[in-house]
């Protein structure tokens, strides 16, 4: 049975109140072999209570703190588990102090991993994940962000203890005694801990223990928790936000509050409102931080309260956080292209991710929303995407590892201080009667380089672009928020419909293809400058003011491929750094006799000559039957796909890579209705 001492228990009550809690259990009250949660009273599983089922764990006599038993969890699936072994609290904790204590012994170069849950219906909010890493790192986490990274013993017994003043949810972490890190979390209510070994776990858990004294409030506390300063780059400037928690009986009229970052100091003053006791009030100070470099630990503390010098309890007046903050390289600016779709039911997390990055980072960041399968698709843009990731959603940074969006900033903060060996400049003229865009891209080389290595490309973006059919409408599994708070789409249906629904960064074009043309000499040296000229005419439909034009230099030496820079503007952005002429790369309209396309023509070939990749591009006008077919000059069949009912605008993709030298007819069948036209392979 569970060793839960009814003599402290006693002690605790009459020494606080009849709500003070204890547990013990050191496991040794158990057979060896037998389940845990099946065994206990106390112990759960995920599944609930009773255990006995797949994710119930044995008590193993292999290894112990003390005594002859411990507990062992060890991943047996790829996804982790099954054991899934949870210690539930009897109720939720969300104001006192709450000690969490045990004994670990992770084998060497295995991991270990739970998390606090913050309800007693298990699943509906993880108040923390504590991730003991297989290389020792040890995380705390929540909802993906970060509250602190230290490093634990491997292959050893050690004392793991976290203490919690719940009131502003302040956390100090001890590794044998030792303080190793603090920090606030975000969510101050615990219910249980779930452990859960994840792919390449195997640890033993030994004398485990929590204590709880809950918090008797008193007639004035304001309580400062949740100070929330956005990461960033050195010098930009953040609003920071924080909660202010009424812990007392009376309610807060007034209180002062005063920001500490980096040296500079400032006070706010608040009044003419009303928090009533047990209320969360979150606000944004009016004053900015200015990012300085590095991990510099900010404060936030409440006065004054109500008039008060102080309130009645000074232990949680104050509220804290690490603000991070990387110096740029010169002129970078990093690229995130996204995979994306209106069918995709997580596709949203890219959504507010990649609007997250524009917000956060702007100038240093451009974002480029690929879609599949939708309204939005890119033909070309999408499959040459489709080589490079898994699955939706999908991003890649700087055309780098495939990852979650959810996880590009992190790869952002990482290219962004990577010196560019190019510096881009977009210009452009725009005739909003004829909608010809003609763009220069100005690239100022920093150093010398092999310029068959470095191709450029030019890509078009749309922001807030929507429509009425039911293509438009987005699936959407965050809604009813049962898988977590996604923002703001936790509160929408599923699907989101049309009407609801504007979506940015959307890739409308690549010219001349996900490679690029190119653009440099045989060799580049070191403060060569060379312009670049495209040339766009904008189909009807497509509007000027939300267009970005996305300029990229791209390495490619047949076994490295990534983007060494890039350029980001709008049209009204490029007008104003001047146009430059330069060498014509061609585009979208007729430029050197070339067709490459008008909205007035139905059918154009794009780029022609070609090397690698060829396209069809079709805009048109009424629905048809779409076949391409590929012949040589002596009129035999190299290809042919039938693609059925198309309308609107359309990108069909013709691989020449494999074809030799020469001319060939592509012939488009639309409708029964044949069309000729000439490619060039070089």
């Amino acid at each position: 049975m569970n060793k839960i001492s009814t003599l402290l228990i006693a002690i605790i009550l009459i020494a606080v109140n009849a709500k003070a809690q204890t547990f013990n259990d050191d496991f040794e009250s158990y057979t060896a072999g037998s389940l845990l949660a099946q065994s206990s009273t106390t112990w759960a599983t995920w599944a609930g209570p009773g255990g006995g089922g797949a994710d119930d764990a044995p008590i193993s006599n292999a290894l112990a703190h003390s005594g002859s038993n411990s507990l062992f969890l060890s991943s047996i699936l790829a996804g982790g588990g099954p054991d899934d072994i949870v210690l539930p609290f009897g109720s939720v904790f969300s104001n006192g102090a709450f000690v969490f204590e045990c004994w670990l012994n992770i084998q060497t170069a295995k991991g270990a991993y739970f998390n606090y849950q913050a309800s007693t219906t298990l699943g509906q909010i993880w108040s923390m994940d504590v991730t003991f890493q297989t290389n020792g790192d040890l995380k705390f986490t929540n909802s993906g962000t970060l509250l602190l990274q230290t490093t634990y013993p491997q292959g050893q017994w050690f004392d793991f203890k976290m203490t919690a003043n719940l009131n502003n949810s302040s956390w100090d972490i001890l590794i044998d005694g030792n303080v190793v890190g603090s920090f606030q979390n975000p969510v101050f209510n615990v219910a249980a801990i779930d452990f859960f070994p994840l792919l390449n776990s195997s640890f033993y858990i030994d004398d485990v223990s929590f204590n709880y004294t809950p918090y008797t409030l008193p007639n004035l506390n304001a309580a400062a928790m949740n100070l929330s300063i956005q990461n960033g780059l050195t010098a930009q400037n953040r609003f920071p936000t924080i909660s202010i928690r009424n812990l007392g009986i009376a309610a807060i009229n007034s209180f002062d509050l005063t920001a500490n970052y980096n040296g500079s100091s400032y006070t706010q003053n608040f009044t003419g409102v009303n928090y009533a006791s047990g209320s969360v009030n979150t606000l944004t100070l009016n004053q900015t931080m200015t990012l300085a470099s590095g991990n510099i630990q900010a404060n936030v503390i409440v006065s004054n309260v109500n008039g008060n010098a102080n309130d009645d309890d000074i232990n949680d007046d104050t509220a804290f956080t690490i603000a991070t903050a990387v110096t740029p390289a010169p002129g970078k600016v990093v690229v995130g292209e996204e995979a994306t779709g209106t069918w995709c039911q997580w596709c949203p997390r890219g959504a507010v991710f990649m609007d997250l990055m524009t917000q956060k980072y702007d100038d240093f960041y451009a974002g480029i929303a690929i879609h599949n399968s939708d309204p939005m698709t890119d033909s070309a843009y999408d499959a040459a995407m489709g080589d490079y990731i898994t699955g939706y959603p999908s991003a890649l940074v700087d055309r780098g590892a495939t990852i979650d969006p959810s996880d590009i900033e992190q790869d952002f903060l990482t290219r962004i201080l990577v010196a560019p060996k190019v510096l881009i400049t977009n210009g452009a003229t725009y005739n909003s009667s004829t909608r010809a865009l003609k763009v220069s891209i100005k690239s100022d080389w920093q150093m010398g380089v092999v310029g068959t290595n470095y191709k450029l490309a030019c890509v078009l973006t749309e922001d807030s672009l929507h429509g009425t059919t039911s293509s438009w409408a987005q699936s959407n599994a965050y809604a009813g928020n049962g898988n977590g708070p996604m923002g703001g789409f936790e509160l929408l249906s599923n699907p989101v419909p049309a009407s609801q629904m504007n979506y940015n960064h959307v890739a409308r074009f690549i010219y001349p293809n996900w490679d690029g043309a190119a653009a440099y000499g045989a060799t580049v040296n070191a403060n060569d400058i060379v312009i670049d000229n495209f040339t766009f005419v904008l189909p009807a439909g497509w509007d000027a003011n939300q267009i970005h034009i996305i300029s990229m230099v791209i390495f490619n030496d047949g076994s490295t491929h990534y983007i060494d820079n890039a350029g980001t503007t709008t049209i009204a952005q490029a007008v104003a750094n001047g146009f430059l002429s330069g060498t014509d790369l061609g585009g979208i309209g007729t430029v050197n006799g070339i067709t490459f396309f008008d909205p007035s023509q139905e059918i154009s070939l794009y780029p022609n000559p070609s090397t690698d990749q060829a396209f069809v591009k079709l805009n048109l006008q009424s629905a048809a039957d779409v076949i391409l077919s590929v012949y040589n000059v002596s009129g035999s069949l190299l290809h042919s796909k039938n693609y059925g009912t198309m309308s609107a605008g359309n990108i069909l993709p013709i691989n020449t890579s494999m074809l030799a030298q020469g001319i060939y007819v592509i012939e488009v069948s639309l409708n029964g209705k044949k069309q000729i036209l000439k490619l060039v392979k070089e």
